[in-house]
């Protein structure tokens, strides 16, 4: 459910409160059921929650949906709309809980709600974000480079080689390896979600892209090389394409995925393409994991005014993909 003091119940609830997400899965809620409750009330809604101890004890009745509760919030202290170390530790807790579920194989896919990093900080975690945990989780051994997240929207998805950095550090981080990683975590990704010949397009980093040096040599001397790796093995990738074009490009059927080369360069697109549907999916991990493309939002929390969109697509597409149907709807 994320944060106990942003958006992340209340958005969790009336996502699977939609009655047609019945029709493809059967939404298990992972959090503490009093903020869960609370956040029903709120909106509203006549759904009832059926807390459990064990996901073996699952029961899908009209009305109600299943809840795992880690009675973790204490409802008297939680304070709507702020950092909070407590709210760090629970949202972490359920994000934990729900990995490791996967990782056993006792549900097919998870769907997270957002989280707030800094009271991820403010709770001593030392992973930067659910990626980064989830990653740790599932695969302790493989390189970090092996996972990374995909945002998808309708007619547009883009990967990045870097995401948290600072703008000032990205150009150090741009390296054929790492451009290279990150193409064929893409084109792997985007084979086993049912796109069995990936068209990869790659942006370039610097304006015009580069101006053939004259405005910076990374498209020459990094990405270029791996975009010519990536062909040599197969991959049908392009680039490096300038980032002014190639989402146009990608928006009018060209490529099936952009890998950008730092976070912004990929996020304005898919926000402004369609904010309000837009998911996110990690790539390279052993089990399907889709997310909100949004934060917890704490300047609107528990005001009942959150919309529940990407979080319904965020669990409509985690379930197109663990029945096989692909991307498309």
């Amino acid at each position: 459910m994320g944060d106990p003091a942003g958006i992340g119940p209340e958005v969790a609830t009336k996502a699977v409160a939609h009655r047609d997400l019945a029709a493809s899965c059967r939404p298990l809620l992972v959090g503490d059921a009093a903020v869960l409750r609370q956040a029903l009330q709120l909106i509203g809604s006549h759904l009832t929650l059926d807390v459990i101890a064990d996901v073996r004890a699952m029961r899908f009745q009209p009305g109600a949906c299943p809840a795992l509760d880690l009675r973790n919030v204490d409802l008297a202290a939680l304070e709507p709309g702020r950092v909070s170390a407590d709210s760090g530790r629970a949202s972490h807790a359920y994000v934990k809980l729900a990995t490791e579920l996967a990782i056993n194989g006792e549900v097919d896919a998870i769907a997270t709600g957002p989280i707030n990093k800094a009271a991820w900080h403010a709770a001593g975690i030392p992973h930067v974000g659910h990626t980064e945990l989830i990653a740790a989780l599932a695969s302790p051994d493989a390189p970090a480079s092996q996972v990374t997240t995909m945002l998808a929207t309708h007619g547009l998805r883009v990967v990045h080689v870097t995401r948290h950095v600072p703008l000032g550090g990205v150009a150090a981080l741009i390296t054929r390896d790492r451009v290279l990683d990150t193409i064929r975590t893409t084109h792997k990704g985007l084979v086993q979600m049912g796109i069995p010949e990936p068209r990869v397009a790659v942006a370039a980093l610097n304006p015009h892209g580069g101006d053939g040096g004259l405005l910076g040599r990374e498209e020459i001397e990094e990405i270029a090389p791996a975009v010519h790796a990536a062909r040599q093995a197969g991959i049908d990738a392009d680039g490096p394409i300038p980032a002014d074009s190639v989402f146009f490009r990608a928006i009018a059927g060209e490529f099936d995925v952009v890998v950008a080369m730092y976070h912004d360069q990929g996020h304005i697109p898919i926000k402004t393409h369609d904010f309000a549907r837009s998911v996110t999916v990690t790539l390279g991990l052993p089990f399907l994991r889709t997310s909100v493309d949004h934060g917890t939002a704490f300047g609107m929390a528990w005001q009942g005014k959150a919309d529940e969109t990407s979080m319904v697509e965020a669990i409509r597409l985690a379930a197109r993909l663990a029945r096989g149907r692909g991307f498309a709807p």
